[in-house]
């Protein structure tokens, strides 16, 4: 192989490299995911202890809002994910697992809510001081 080859292959080697999707590791990329990092993880800490937001269910939604930005920036940051990576298998395999989790997670609150509604006797407080 000549030079003037070798360089040629080396080159469409770095091409192919970058279209493929694999993200480089950057000094600038992890700086800036640290950074993000902190910021969401501040501002829930801040909201919660400074009682910001007087609703609880309110607060624990902005919470968890924040929450699921930080799992985003870990993922593009850190992890490096995103659609051309590993020829989108990646991907596939978040999305697979996110729709596990959201049937496992409704599936359960759903079994225990009907448990709860049509398991338990329904007592008054007088029926309860009676008990044996």
């Amino acid at each position: 192989m000549s030079d003037t080859s070798h360089i040629e292959h080396a080159a469409n080697h770095h091409e192919a490299s970058t279209e493929g999707g694999h993200a480089h590791a950057t000094v600038r990329g992890y700086v800036t995911g640290f950074i993000l990092s902190v910021i969401l993880t501040a501002i829930p800490f801040w909201l919660i202890m400074g009682k910001v937001i007087a609703n609880p269910g309110t607060a624990a939604a902005v919470v968890l809002a924040f929450a699921a930005v930080q799992i985003l920036v870990h993922m593009v940051y850190f992890l490096h994910m995103n659609t051309k990576s590993e020829g989108g298998w990646n991907m596939l395999a978040l999305i697979f697992t996110l729709v596990l989790v959201v049937i496992t997670l409704a599936g359960s609150i759903w079994v225990m809510h009907h448990m709860n509604a049509n398991m338990m006797p329904t007592m008054s407080a007088h029926d309860m001081r009676n008990m044996p």
